[in-house]
């Protein structure tokens, strides 16, 4: 991939990580985890303890969908600084640009990400 158009995907995959970050920041209301403000004191104190396990659990999803996103745009950034970015990394091929472009972290192209999705059942699946 030329080097202007593999800056012009690092910048959108640094804005992407950014707009990550501030989003996660801004939903845990500072340093203190989802989990952790999930466990409003009146709740635990009502007895209501399913209704807690059950945002605990969602929190702990969301924290686990989140961290995802991060690792596949360092992944995607990481490609860019090596010059693999655009090849899949399965079969070395290409990646449409209209397949970047949708899904700037995309590592496979839609022939390996459609059989590794059969392979992997309980994998993420990819755009």
């Amino acid at each position: 991939m030329s080097h202007p158009i593999s800056d012009t995907y690092a910048q959108q995959l640094q804005q992407m990580r950014a707009d990550l970050i501030a989003q996660i920041r801004a939903q845990r209301g500072g340093k203190v985890g989802r989990a952790e403000s999930a466990l409003d004191p009146h709740d635990i104190q009502s007895g209501d303890w399913s209704q807690v396990d059950g945002e605990r659990d969602l929190a702990q999803a969301l924290d686990e969908r989140e961290t995802a996103a991060l690792r596949a745009i360092d992944e995607a950034l990481q490609r860019i600084a090596n010059g693999t970015f655009g090849l899949c990394t399965d079969c070395g091929a290409e990646i449409p640009t209209a397949r970047l472009h949708a899904a700037p972290t995309a590592q496979r192209c839609i022939g390996c990400q459609t059989r590794y999705e059969r392979d992997h059942p309980g994998a993420t699946p990819s755009l």
